[in-house]
């Protein structure tokens, strides 16, 4: 026999299919994150050894949310469908942990948007002076399409390469910034769910 009655039912079946679009989420969270990492232009930008790496952490955190998000989702459900106190109470402390990894990936994102951008340029106009980073400038040239496919370091930095390069990062960093804040928001409705459901468990036993 259900242990909740009433309104508190309703909760329940509202947990439930809130926990499916949770594990829906984390499972477009957990795409976003592997087509930001394995997206061949950004791989190609930022593949060599001594590339910067900041842009990738956040990208890493995103991808290591999503995968515990589709797992927390699916024992959500069966949290909810169980009635269970312990699971609920479990799946409400990995939502705050999730809640503060998505948090984290979004403002890592925004605060270091700058930082990351700076630091992709810099490494751009050092293989533009180095003689031996023919190589890396010809392949930001072609991915970014700019200052012609042709260019080599000898013929100087080109300005219009580092807009390109401002561009391009921009937009993966307010992918990552407004993901990881969109779907902590979702998680909020959660957390409340979560709570007001394992309450009106806790009250049924205490009146039992």
């Amino acid at each position: 026999m259900s242990k909740v009655q009433g309104g508190m039912k309703c909760v329940k079946y509202l947990l439930f299919v809130f926990n499916f679009i949770f594990w829906l989420s984390g499972s477009l969270v957990l795409a976003v994150g592997l087509w930001l990492r394995f997206d061949p232009d950004t791989a190609n930008l930022l593949a060599e050894n001594d590339a910067p790496e900041h842009f990738f952490i956040a990208v890493y955190i995103l991808i290591g949310a999503g995968g515990v998000m589709m797992l927390v989702g699916f024992f959500g459900c069966f949290g909810a469908m169980r009635e269970s106190q312990c699971l609920l109470g479990s799946f409400f402390a990995c939502l705050l942990v999730i809640f503060g990894a998505e948090v984290a990936a979004g403002v890592f994102g925004f605060l270091n948007k700058d930082k990351i951008i700076q630091d992709v340029q810099n490494y751009y106009q050092s293989s533009m002076e180095n003689g031996n980073g023919t190589a890396i400038v010809s392949m930001y040239h072609n991915v970014l399409e700019c200052c012609g496919s042709e260019s080599s370091p000898s013929s100087g930095l080109c300005i219009d390469c580092n807009t390109a390069i401002e561009d391009f990062f921009n937009e993966k960093l307010f992918i990552i910034g407004y993901v990881g804040i969109g779907i902590a928001g979702i998680m909020i409705i959660g957390m409340i769910f979560s709570m007001v459901l394992c309450c009106a468990i806790r009250n049924s036993r205490e009146v039992i």
